[in-house]
């Protein structure tokens, strides 16, 4: 929707330049700046649109190359992630800003993994358990939909 919406936004501006000139408003000093002004109006949109088009097409696995696959549980409530919680630090933020919690996770490969999630899950997720971390992506954080342990 924010594709299409800017898209007619940014052609808005152009049909005002072409009137312009059509009316030849070009040579005087209001027309040369008007246009000016529609012209930079047309390519902020134009900007934001084709970075919106880039978005939808690069998907989500150019954004986590590199990273381990998150598997998606049979329920469609979200990610699915499986280990042991190593440890649980807890970040205040800013007024105005979730908190948040970074949760190490390892499930027997060399490296443990870090989330990232909004709230604070130090009651939640027990250092030294084994888990099963369901969550899901809103507005950018990972907010915790179900924990299981075994």
């Amino acid at each position: 929707m924010v594709l299409i919406t800017s898209l007619i936004l940014a052609l808005i501006p152009l049909l005002g330049v072409l009137w312009i000139a059509l009316n030849h408003g070009l040579t005087t000093v209001d027309g040369l700046f008007m246009s000016l002004i529609l012209l930079a109006i047309s390519g902020t949109l134009g900007t934001t649109a084709l970075f919106d088009l880039k978005k939808r097409f690069s998907g989500e696995g150019a954004a986590n190359s590199g990273r381990p696959a998150l598997a998606r549980s049979s329920a469609g409530a979200g990610l699915v992630q499986r280990g042991r919680v190593e440890k649980v630090d807890f970040f205040e933020s800013n007024v105005g800003q979730p908190n948040k919690s970074v949760v190490m996770l390892a499930n027997g490969s060399s490296s443990a993994q870090m989330l990232v999630f909004e709230g604070d899950l130090r009651n939640a997720l027990p250092a030294g358990r084994k888990v099963e971390i369901t969550f899901r992506k809103a507005s950018g954080h990972n907010v915790l939909v179900n924990v299981s342990y075994s």
